[in-house]
């Protein structure tokens, strides 16, 4: 059973399901999209989709051991990033 889901290519979400799999709405996910702060994804026709790896990776982006670790990275929330302030300034 292994060998035939490994055959299997990456699984694609549309926008509501990948925003379902990251515990976001749909329009926070339409926002990352549209401020480049979101994860990668593709567009085949007029569909936006993402695969399962891209929204993981994303995610990791913010782990952390505990409050006082600043982590390897950020995850931005959904607005334009500009380079004058830091999120932390605000």
């Amino acid at each position: 059973m292994a060998e035939a889901t490994a055959a299997l290519p990456p699984r694609l979400l549309r926008t509501p399901e990948a925003a379902r799999f990251l515990g976001l709405s749909g329009r926070t996910l339409e926002k990352h999209r549209t401020y480049g702060t979101g994860p990668t994804y593709m567009k085949i026709g007029g569909r936006v989709v993402y695969s399962v790896g891209d929204l993981q990776t994303w995610a990791a982006r913010g782990v952390k051991s505990s409050t006082a670790d600043p982590g390897v990275d950020v995850v931005h929330p959904a607005r334009r990033v500009t380079d004058d302030r830091s999120f932390a300034e605000r």
